[in-house]
């Protein structure tokens, strides 16, 4: 079905829209996914934030022009699936690394991180990476190990005097 040019134009004005906010992107191949799957795979996305879009490789061209990831201008080769991470950087390639594992004819093409593509197979690299509630809860146990190892330091400080005392009042004994 043809799309008129004011069509096309909204469509590379709402993806590059999406680009320029977006902090990673994961490219697939979704030959053989049913509609249904793929209805199952956009509800997933949009509760992890994720701007998931299927677009025509030369619009999508387009729609990269100008964003951090004009480098996925080569992978743009057969069906094409776009997953733009909007909060979390590894959103996008957890949901699709997910997705892949159930549906074996879902490919995973390439991914981007600032302005650098990387290979299917470094999906492992973005999909690790913790998400933002994560980060802060390990930030906060850094933070917070020196000032508890403080506080067990001076707190055994009047143990230690304890145990001295006690020590020399048994030897008291002992010697009497």
């Amino acid at each position: 079905m043809a799309i008129r040019l004011e069509d096309k134009k909204a469509i590379v004005a709402e993806v590059n829209e999406a680009a320029s906010g977006a902090l990673s992107v994961v490219l697939a191949d979704y030959r053989g996914i049913t509609s249904g799957e793929m209805t199952s795979l956009r509800k997933q996305a949009r509760e992890q934030n994720v701007y998931l879009r299927v677009i025509r490789n030369t619009l999508a061209k387009r729609a990269v022009e100008g964003t951090e990831y004009e480098c996925v201008r080569d992978v743009l080769v057969g069906p094409t699936i776009f997953a733009f991470s909007m909060e979390d950087p590894g959103a996008a390639a957890r949901l699709l690394k997910d997705f892949a594992k159930e549906k074996e004819k879902f490919e995973i093409k390439a991914l981007a991180v600032g302005g650098e593509l990387l290979g299917a197979d470094q999906i492992d690299r973005l999909a690790k990476l913790p998400t933002r509630e994560q980060a802060l809860t390990m930030l906060v146990a850094t933070i917070q190990a020196p000032i508890t190892k403080l506080a067990r330091t001076f707190n055994e400080v009047p143990s230690k005097v304890t145990r001295a005392v006690a020590a020399v009042r048994d030897q008291k004994k002992e010697a009497a």
